[in-house]
């Protein structure tokens, strides 16, 4: 049985493709899940995408404490910067979980250079679109 990793998106990542491309790219989620596929055929890459709050801990909590996973790849979108919610699920699973986005949110609004998450996960990785998501694979590998 191959090893899993588990990528999470949040609120609005729905949208890439077609949701500010000059912030996001233009591609969709689909395109960065099917080329992390690609990239590490000897991996599962599971995918789960949702705008509630608590379906994205709900799943957190459903793989957290599995061992068939590796960890966790989160862009938590928005709720990066306002969940402490998701920080407390983070920090109560023993999967490790690497915080990703797309765009550089040290070059945004600030309220965008403060992740409420970041303390509790394995490391963060931002500014380099959807080759973030790879780095954040490679690092739990």
């Amino acid at each position: 049985m191959k090893q899993k990793i588990l990528v999470v998106n949040g609120p609005n990542l729905n949208l890439l493709g077609i949701r500010q491309p000059g912030i996001y790219g233009h591609s969709t989620l689909s395109d960065i899940i099917s080329g992390l596929a690609s990239l590490f055929p000897d991996i599962e890459i599971e995918h789960f995408q949702s705008n509630h709050e608590g379906l994205i801990i709900d799943r957190l909590h459903a793989v957290g404490y599995d061992p068939d996973y590796i960890g966790i790849v989160l862009n938590a979108g928005a709720y990066t910067h306002t969940s402490l919610a998701i920080a407390d699920a983070i920090a109560a699973i023993s999967r490790p979980v690497v915080e990703v986005h797309l765009s550089n949110v040290f070059a945004r609004e600030e309220i965008r250079h403060r992740s409420l998450i970041a303390p509790v996960c394995r490391g963060s990785i931002s500014g380099f679109g959807a080759k973030s998501y790879e780095l954040a694979v490679r690092a739990l590998l």
